[in-house]
């Protein structure tokens, strides 16, 4: 028998209530679940573990505790406990691993906020200009030692809140972005160290935000969901003696006009430093009622990094412009040293055209930061705006900049990356990185679709497509389950229908107006996050939600006939693709109605799925069934008895493989179609928002592995490593957003900044490095390891610190042609490896003995926790040689080799494009042989040797 033994040979970490460390003042109204992680282990499994919730770090007064529990899961215990207002709870977790090890990890907490407790404090507003910034003022004298003190409060449309001339907390844009109209945050800080004996000032300064300011549609609309600030607050004070005191927002404080004279979301700030405002203005109770508020869902908005510029840049029009060498969100800080009056004006844009500051792109953004010096040295930043931006104009500064007195802050949720990826192709690594950066620019409280111009909106459309890549990418759980809670509010009030921004606010649609792809957010967002994170919990939230959203196209279905096809109302189609009749037309040549029918189809399976996990049984086959009838009316309707799709565009053809919409014994010649339609559309992406996130999927999956890597790697437009080429730092709304001279595009809508596109990044990590979820064990309790190698990779490594632990993968072609692949798997975890192009025998390990199934071209391997090498020769060659011998049309479709053969062979350039077909099927010799033998040799020789200089 094991001995039980509790020593720290595995270490428990990343413990979190609702998915956040240590969360404070959250709302767990709903739900309560505990996760963590287990690293470190000597064991395999774990067999056994223990929570427990006290309300003291010492444990001596234990509220709920689950005992030694053979079935408790790492991923989400949910916690049945009643919960009481402003009460700090620890909890703890226990673990027994397989081999006797056992374990208690650190102790974490939570804490509630006031939950359904009546406030004490009423909203006020100053008795000022609606339009005049305000500052609320309330003096407090304390006599005694202060404990513990907290302040929950909300300010609208933004706030910051200041104690004795010291900010409050380390975030930024709160209450953030929702829509008022259906819910109000309100947020919980601790305060205790904020006061000091005696006079303490409470200060509070408010901006337009979202609530209140210039945002929206067709240049923006005003005062969206209110046209007053307002304040709401209550400070807890608790005193070493016992005693406590509530000091709430009420009229005994007092209003100034504010050194902030304008903000506003798109335009920016002015803040007047000489501004002292002396007089004080009466505040007023003002009836918003406490209905709406509610406990934060809405993670912190925080200074995640902070850049140092590059460059100062003295521009052909005289301008002075930093360049931080990285397109970022949020704001540049400066040291003031400028003398009392002096006013210096920064403008961000993305770009620069013909060298000089641009920002025609951001439409009727104004986007600039104002500050007019009293003269003292300090540090200045805005305070209710954030930018995006690489490119910062400086005007008004006086005497020559200092690189070092400017530093650019980048500011996004408090999301931590769980996911890397590095190639041996430099291109697409920055590919990965700009995808990353796209990602952190547009994960500001939602996922807005551009962080830049006069749009900044929470696009249904572009987040669902990213989704997948995002929870690869980062923890987004909590991200994507306060923007789940937005789309539910919005649908209630539209009989299901999701608009296509959330929070929606006054747009050119009918307030009923919704489209297919777009309003699938609300199902398919849901999914991925139970997929990736293995907590139910999102989906318990969700549901009414995602079954509402399906039943909203149903009846649309059924009032159009009833045909089980989605065939009526607006749709936007594959937006911005290429394959368009009317290339003006941004929604693509794929019918949109296959699109709608195809989303319909697939979320009502999505529908019937969730459905199956919460255990309701009825439900599930009622939409199982309705997706069944769907998909065949779908085979009906586009695909012949045969197999052949009837709309030959790149995404129909996606969308039929990927969303499982072809009869099984047709997926192959569809996907063979694919990859023809790719050879006639010269092996270059034609799709737009819908079809580009799954394209690269499809193919890899279905035999046309070599087309994924072609279109990853093509280098001229339509591409993703066009924009790298050209110095993209993040991810383009269009393939062409910027034009290969360098300007910007003509037609217009060029945001820099755009993540849809972006989604090429979960191909990465699915199939070029191979991590899966597994949808029977989600939250990575079991994953597939696929790698697809390809010989134009010569080294790939990848991790993903999942919900399970950490899951690392990487493999090297080797010269002399073998294959390394290794794999890591975290503790208490398992995952099926498949080796491509492997022969069980031919394979040598390092590590566990582990058994080996052959499987046509494959070698199957169960894996528990552990580490391994496998090395062996593919039956397939990973290592490609390129010689004279090669045929042209091959040497034109790699672009280095494309690139060495155009530069040492430049008459090629002159072969009239109606004659190339006939010299592709030649070789590099015999184009060559023309009667000078030795020039020709000559010049083959130095090819062939530029050839293996790229190879290598």
């Amino acid at each position: 028998m094991k001995r039980e033994r509790e020593e720290q040979r595995l270490k428990i970490i990343d413990l979190k209530t609702n998915h956040i460390s240590n969360p404070l003042g959250f709302h767990f109204n709903n739900y309560l679940t505990f996760s963590y992680k287990v690293i470190e282990a000597t064991g395999k499994n774990q067999v056994a573990a223990q929570i427990q919730v006290a309300l003291s770090p010492a444990f001596e007064d234990i509220l709920y505790d689950t005992g030694r529990d053979e079935n408790l899961s790492s991923l989400g215990h949910l916690c049945n406990l009643k919960l009481t207002p402003r009460s700090r709870y620890y909890w703890r977790v226990k673990v027994w691993a397989d081999n006797g090890d056992v374990s208690t990890s650190d102790v974490a907490w939570f804490e509630t906020a006031k939950m359904n407790e009546e406030w004490t404090g009423t909203w006020i507003t100053p008795d000022l200009s609606p339009e005049i910034h305000p500052e609320l003022v309330k003096n407090i004298k304390i006599t005694k030692k202060v404990e513990q003190a907290r302040v929950y409060i909300c300010g609208l449309g933004l706030y910051e809140m200041y104690i004795n001339d010291t900010k409050v907390g380390n975030e930024y844009l709160a209450p953030f972005n929702n829509d008022y109209d259906n819910w109000i945050q309100y947020q919980t800080y601790d305060i205790t160290d904020s006061f000091s004996n005696g006079e303490n000032k409470i200060n509070v300064l408010l901006g337009n935000g979202w609530y209140k300011g210039r945002f929206g549609f067709e240049g923006g609309h005003e005062n969206i969901y209110g046209d007053r600030f307002a304040l709401l607050a209550e400070l807890h004070l608790s005193y070493e003696d016992g005693t406590t005191e509530i000091i709430s927002t009420d009229t005994s404080w007092d209003a100034h006009k504010s050194k902030i004279l304008v903000s506003e979301i798109y335009d920016g700030e002015i803040y007047d430093d000489t501004f002292s405002d002396q007089e004080k203005y009466a505040v007023n109770k003002i009836d918003l009622g406490n209905d709406r508020l509610t406990a934060r869902l809405s993670l912190p908005v925080i200074i995640k990094e902070k850049l140092n510029p590059v460059e100062i840049i003295d521009t052909p029009a005289g301008e002075k412009v930093i360049d931080m060498g990285q397109n970022m969100v949020g704001w540049i800080e400066f040291t003031n040293r400028l003398p009392k009056g002096g006013k210096v004006t920064l403008q961000y844009g993305e770009i620069l055209q013909d060298g000089n500051f641009y920002r025609e792109n951001l439409r009727e953004a104004k986007a600039e930061f104002t500050y007019i010096s009293d003269g003292e040295e300090k540090t200045v930043r805005p305070h209710f705006t954030f930018y995006g931006f690489r490119y910062v104009k400086v005007s008004g500064w006086q005497g020559e900049l200092d690189i070092n007195d400017f530093i650019g802050c980048v500011i996004y949720s408090d999301l931590a990356q769980t996911g890397f990826i590095e190639t041996s192709n430099s291109l697409v690594n920055k590919l990965f990185e700009n995808v990353m950066w796209s990602q952190k620019g547009n994960f500001l409280d939602i996922p807005t679709d551009c962080p830049q111009r006069d749009e900044r909106m929470g696009w249904t459309g572009d987040a669902q497509v990213f989704s997948g890549t995002a929870a690869y990418n980062m923890n987004v759980y909590s991200f994507f389950t306060k923007y789940g809670y937005d789309v539910w509010l919005e649908q209630k009030v539209r009989n299901g229908a999701v608009p296509m921004t959330v929070p929606e606010i006054p747009s050119p649609f009918k307030p009923e107006t919704s489209s297919s792809a777009w309003g699938d957010a609300a199902t398919i967002i849901p999914w991925n996050m139970y997929l990736f994170y293995g907590d139910d919990s999102i989906l318990k939230q969700q549901f009414q939600s995602m079954k509402a959203w399906v039943d909203y196209i149903k009846q649309l279905d059924e009032e159009s006939g009833g045909h089980r096809l989605w065939r009526n109302g607006f749709h936007f189609g594959d937006w911005l693709a290429l394959d368009g009749e009317n290339p003006k037309l941004p929604m693509g040549g794929t019918d949109k109605y296959f699109i709608a029918s195809a989303y319909y189809y697939y979320s009502a399976d999505i529908v019937s799925k969730a459905a199956s996990v919460l255990g309701k049984v009825e439900v599930e086959r009622e939409y199982k069934k309705l997706a069944e009838d769907i998909r065949n009316a779908i085979q009906n309707e586009y695909i012949s008895p045969n197999g052949r799709i009837t709309i030959d565009t790149q995404t129909a053809y996606v969308l039929a493989l990927f969303m499982d919409l072809v009869s099984e014994d047709h997926k192959q010649r569809v996907a063979d179609d694919l990859a023809n339609c790719f050879m006639k559309d010269n092996k270059h992406l034609k799709t737009g928002f819908v079809g580009t996130p799954y394209i690269c999927q499809v193919l890899s999956k279905y035999g046309h592995n070599d087309l994924a890597y072609t279109l990853l790697l093509n280098e001229d437009y339509p591409s993703w490593l066009y924009a790298i080429k050209l110095g993209a730092t993040t991810v383009w709304e269009r393939w062409n957003s910027v034009m290969p001279d360098g300007k910007m595009n003509p037609e217009g809508m060029n945001s820099l900044n755009h993540y849809a596109y972006g989604s090429i990044a979960e191909w990465m990590y699915r199939y070029m490095v191979g991590i899966n979820p597994d949808e029977t064990k989600p939250g990575f309790k079991h994953a597939i390891i696929a790698p697809k190698p390809h010989w134009r990779m010569k080294w790939v490594k990848g991790n993903m610190n999942t919900a399970s632990g950490n899951y690392y993968v990487s493999w090297q072609i080797q010269e002399n042609g073998l294959l390394d692949i290794k794999v890591e798997i975290p503790f208490n975890s398992t995952a099926t490896l498949i080796l491509p192009d492997a022969t069980k025998q031919l394979v040598s390990i390092v590590g566990d003995e582990v058994e080996m199934i052959q499987q046509e071209n494959e070698v199957i391997i169960e894996l528990n926790s552990g580490t391994w090498q496998f090395t062996y020769l593919p039956t397939t060659s990973y290592v490609k040689e390129f010689t004279r011998h090669t045929k042209l049309k091959e040497l034109l479709d790699i672009p280095p080799i494309k690139e060495i053969v155009l530069k040492e062979v430049p008459e090629i350039r002159s072969i009239p494009p109606y004659l190339l077909d006939q010299y592709e099927p030649k070789t590099l010799e015999e184009i060559l042989d023309k009667g000078d033998s030795k020039l020709a040799t000559n010049r083959l020789e130095k090819v062939e040797e530029l050839f293996q200089f790229v190879t290598n």
